[in-house]
């Protein structure tokens, strides 16, 4: 069976380790067709976010690629075909659910979701 997935990594994953094992591991989903969004920051950024004084610029910060992506991904699956957004970060699926209405999870609530139907 199909199955789409769309990876946002966290911005401190990216700088010390990259997100290469979080994609391969995600690959190994039977039918997994894994699309790496080319984002940079959510917007979030730690707290930066949550603060009412910079809460419209994380949420323009996430306007530049990264909500449209996810919008545009999700409305083109079939309502057949699971379709998630993994975000290992916390703010970052916070800021996700905020700019898009649409839930993101972890990858390993993927796997576990995944597998737990095999």
């Amino acid at each position: 069976d199909p199955l789409e997935v769309w990876l946002h990594g966290h911005c401190h994953q990216k700088a010390i380790v990259g997100i290469d094992k979080t994609a391969a591991m995600l690959r190994l989903l039977p039918g997994c067709h894994l699309h790496v969004i080319p984002s940079s920051c959510c917007g979030m950024a730690g707290s930066f976010g949550y603060e009412k004084e910079h809460y419209q610029t994380s949420l323009a910060i996430g306007e530049m690629l990264l909500f449209p992506t996810i919008r545009k991904a999700l409305a083109s699956v079939p309502h057949d075909i699971p379709a998630y957004i993994a975000a290992p970060g916390t703010s970052c699926r916070q800021q996700i659910l905020d700019g898009t209405g649409h839930q993101a999870l972890h990858p390993i609530e993927i796997m576990y979701h995944m597998l737990k139907a095999i």
